[in-house]
């Protein structure tokens, strides 16, 4: 201070003495009260140790979950699911029937696949196990993978690995690009929750450590579920060109707002993301050094300012991807935020309007303009490929009563004896 003291006017020095300290204590309140809502947030619920986790219900799990990926980490919570089913591509069981229904693999059908795969999974993480909206969600799934489980097209082995990159690439990309790592008590709540979801899938355990039903908490889960995933990987994720093929239209969704001209040089940016066996299996080479060192370097620079310069997102502005509440005259749900063609997004006004929809008008892509992509919005019963419209809903029905009659918001682990 004697320094400054020296170099500048009185006036200046003091003007730049308060400006530090001011500086200096937003940069101490912003790192304070993230951690005292989470410390709160912890506080509300009866699990502070190992033993504890073992009585935590599917209820308290989904809650801890829902304020992770809506107001603690939404942005890189979501990114991660994103590349969870990104990752699941690079397994030749996964790609080719995803290559031969089309759905995934063409253009003309993959907004709408990657669209209604996001509402499914979307509702029974925004919605209490307990609750309609969940149970119809994983209702209409177990539907639509039923047809090809009972072909004998998509194996058990196949769904698990896709359930255990839900708990593990969330806990892996919030680690390492977020303002804060996942407490073990919220990696227990991933756990459980994901838990409960198989539970109602139908999704065997035998193949894991301590399966198919003796595990103790969700963290016990998750361990033995990644131990699993990793053998799994070694075995199975092997390049093919399926592989490479469903990640060249999954890598043009995802870069789909982005100028033509500039796509060549982001597309190595998704490659980046990529671990080695990833990219292998999906064939692509490895990108030039320049692209780890510039994506790291800003995604480390985002967690610090996140952290030191960021005030806690409040409640009002939590991220949320489907509408609250069904339309009154319709019954029908709507998603609030679309990346590449809007299905299901309801035309208003600021619909319209927003930033987002005329930058996509002004450029010739797809927006709410309330004539294409099921501007009414979407019933969960009928969500899925549009031959499947109107299909299952007998056998959605039947699920969804089985589940609702169930015990899904209690302790999915309260069976195991101490």
């Amino acid at each position: 201070m004697d320094y400054l003291n020296h170099l500048l006017p009185p006036p200046l020095y003091s003007k730049a003495a308060k400006g530090l300290a001011i500086f200096a204590s937003y940069v101490v309140l912003c790192r304070a009260l993230r951690y005292l809502r989470r410390n709160r947030r912890h506080a509300q619920y009866p699990y502070k140790t190992r033993q504890d986790f073992s009585k935590m219900t599917a209820e308290h799990a989904y809650e801890i979950v829902e304020y992770c990926m809506s107001l603690e980490f939404p942005f890189v919570a979501t990114k991660s699911l994103e590349f969870a089913l990104f990752r699941t591509y690079g397994i030749p069981t996964i790609s080719k029937l995803l290559c031969q229904t089309q759905q995934l693999s063409e253009e003309k059908y993959a907004a709408r696949r990657y669209a209604d795969t996001n509402i499914l999974i979307g509702e029974f993480l925004s919605h209490s196990p307990t609750s309609d909206r969940a149970n119809a969600a994983i209702s209409r799934m177990n539907y639509i993978h039923g047809r090809y489980q009972k072909a004998g097209k998509i194996s058990n082995d196949d769904l698990l690995y896709t359930l255990a990159l839900f708990v593990l690439e969330v806990d892996r990309w919030i680690g390492l690009y977020e303002w804060r790592s996942l407490t073990p008590m919220e990696v227990c709540a991933f756990g459980t929750h994901w838990k409960s979801v198989g539970d109602a899938m139908g999704i065997s355990y035998e193949d894991l450590a301590h399966g198919p039903n003796s595990f103790k908490d969700g963290c016990e889960f998750y361990e033995d579920i990644k131990e699993w995933s990793e053998a799994y990987e070694k075995k199975q994720m092997v390049p093919d060109s399926y592989n490479h093929k469903l990640a060249e239209e999954t890598t043009r969704i995802l870069l789909v707002n982005v100028p033509s001209i500039a796509v060549p040089y982001l597309k190595p940016v998704v490659t980046t993301l990529m671990d080695d066996r990833l990219r292998l299996a999906m064939m692509y080479e490895k990108p030039h050094t320049i692209y780890p060192r510039l994506l790291f370097s800003f995604l480390e620079l985002r967690r610090l300012f996140i952290k030191y310069f960021m005030l806690p997102r409040p409640y009002y502005f939590r991220r949320s991807y489907l509408s609250d509440d069904a339309d009154p005259k319709t019954g029908r749900y709507y998603r609030m935020i679309y990346q590449s063609e809007p299905w299901y997004v309801k035309p208003t006004f600021w619909a319209r309007i927003e930033p987002f929809s005329l930058y996509r008008w002004i450029t010739g892509r797809a927006y709410p303009d309330g004539k294409r992509f099921k501007p009414e919005g979407y019933a969960i019963f009928e969500v899925g490929p549009a031959n499947l419209e109107k299909k299952g809903q007998e056998e959605c029905s039947e699920t969804y009563e089985r589940l609702m009659n169930s015990s899904r918001g209690g302790c999915p682990f309260a069976h195991v004896k101490a």
